[in-house]
């Protein structure tokens, strides 16, 4: 099982962003639940914000899974939006 994780991250790190939002919207159509660890649904927004770090709707949508996982990332969720925000303004 190690293995094939290690395989996955291995992928997801070096995907494109569409590949990415296709995966997450494949694997966790809802932030609720879905097939994906929490951990590795933060990872792959992570890894499509580096890439579209202008997009407020995905921005938002980061923030949202952070929001629905515990208070320990709320402020980088609350960051998210206040950037979202500011984009949204021009």
């Amino acid at each position: 099982m190690e293995h094939r994780e290690h395989l996955f991250v291995e992928e997801l790190t070096f995907a494109h962003a569409d590949d990415i939002l296709g995966m997450l919207r494949a694997l966790s159509p809802h932030l609720v639940d879905g097939d994906l660890p929490v951990w590795i649904r933060n990872l792959a927004y992570r890894l499509v914000l580096l890439q579209r770090p202008d997009e407020p709707a995905l921005l938002r949508e980061a923030a949202q899974s952070l929001w629905l996982h515990g208070p320990d990332r709320d402020g980088v969720a609350a960051e998210l939006e206040r950037r979202a925000d500011v984009l949204d303004a021009g």
